[in-house]
Formats: C-alpha cells, structure tokens, sequence
C-alpha cells in the first residue's frame, strides 16, 4: 500500500512531486486564501506574495523536514538535498515576509520569526515534540495562515480574523483525527486480520483498505471543500 492516497510511484521526479503533499498543501493555502478575503479591498499583490511564502515554507520546506525525520513517504530523495530545499524554502520565504513587511507593516515581522521557529519545532520534534502535538498542529497549519494573511493584508488584527482562525484550528484537529489512523495504517501496518459480523449473520473481512476508505475518503472531501470556499471568497473581491 502506498504511504498516502497521493503518492506516486517511488523513484525520480515523482518523489519530489509526493513530497508536497498536494492535496494537503492547497488545503492549507486555502486558509492564507481566506484569511486575505476577510479584508473588505484586498490587496491580491501582497495576499499572493503570502501565499507563495506559504507555499514555500509549508509546502516545500516543512514536508521536506518531514520527510528527512523517518522517511515516511518513502522517497529516495538524497537527505542533503531535503535540507537544501528545506533551508532556501524557508529563507526564501522569510525574506518575502521581510520584504512585505518593510513595505506595509512590521506587524508582519514576529509573525514571519514565530513561522521560521515552527516549521522545524514541529517538523523535526524539537524540544522534545513538546511543538508536536494535535493541538500545535491545528495551530500551527491552521490559525496562523489566516492571522498571517488577515494582517498582511489588512495591516491590524480584528475579530473576524479571530473567529476564522478559530474555525481553521478546529477544521486543522479533524484534519488530524482522521489522518492520524490512515497514516498509521498506510505506513506502519504490515497485515489486517479479522472480520466483523452483521446482524443478518454476514460476515465482512477486514482489510487495511476497508480501515482507511472511509476516513480517506473524509480528507478529501474536507480538503477540496476548504478549496472550494477560499476559492468562492476570492471570487466574491474579484467582481
């Protein structure tokens, strides 16, 4: 079985094209997305440069990280070369938040540091994975894109942004609830054995297939749904 639904076949270009979690990172992009459409006139310039800052740090850099620390993709990329994409995608990224910050608002500025400090807080357990929990997670990949796109864009920090923040770190903890058991089974399962039986007296087996459908199946729906609202957001400001 594959590590993940996504996962293309082990070996060349297609690591590099697994390493970034697609459905997972335009999941995640799709809260910078929101979190910029919250502000009344939006600045679709400095919203771009942040999601492009996102997709670099979160994308690239933190799924690099990833998958440096246990392999859990399974890819053949070369470690010097994961801490290589790791490294640019974060300091391209830093310096882009830099940059928008000299421009606009230093607001920006300890949010750009906060984001540097977790992608390998949490990527590589620092600190004893105190960074690496459900709670960090939703957090980390939910809240702070929308706080971090809301200012970008607005420069200051409202309710609304609070309250969207708020609905991206619960949607992130069922995001992690069901990813969890899937990961599990997908990548560290070697069999499934039993059945359950019905009370019509059927029986169905149990395979590792049959444990992952219907949590899979969830991750997708929840992420091209987080998709399609972003996506309906910012066609409301481009009319």
């Amino acid at each position: 079985m594959r590590p993940a639904f996504y996962a293309l076949r082990e070996g060349g270009w297609r690591d590099y094209v697994t390493l970034l979690h697609a459905p997972y990172t335009a999941w995640h992009l799709a809260y910078v997305v929101v979190g910029g459409c919250l502000v009344a006139d939006v600045p679709w310039g400095r919203l771009g440069l942040t999601a492009l800052a996102f997709f670099l740090a979160m994308g690239i850099g933190a799924h690099a990280l990833d998958e440096l620390a246990g392999r859990p993709l399974r890819t053949s990329i070369p470690s010097r070369v994961l801490v290589l994409l790791a490294v640019a995608s974060v300091a391209v990224a830093c310096a882009i938040g830099i940059a928008v910050a000299l421009s606009f608002t230093l607001w920006i500025v300890p949010l750009v540091a906060v984001g540097a400090f977790l992608v390998p807080a949490y990527n590589l357990e620092l600190f004893g994975g105190r960074f690496h929990s459900d709670l960090w997670f939703g957090l980390a990949w939910g809240a702070f894109p929308v706080v971090t796109a809301y200012v970008a864009c607005s420069g200051t920090l409202r309710l609304a942004a609070v309250l969207a923040a708020a609905w991206a770190t619960a949607l992130s903890l069922a995001q992690r609830r069901l990813s969890t058991p899937v990961r599990r089974a997908r990548r560290d399962v070697a069999a499934v054995a039993g059945e359950l039986e019905l009370l019509d007296g059927s029986r169905e087996q149990l395979t590792r297939e049959s444990l992952v459908a219907a949590p899979e199946g969830a991750l997708r729906m929840l992420a091209l749904s987080t998709v399609l609202v972003a996506a309906a957001l910012a066609a409301v400001h481009a009319v």
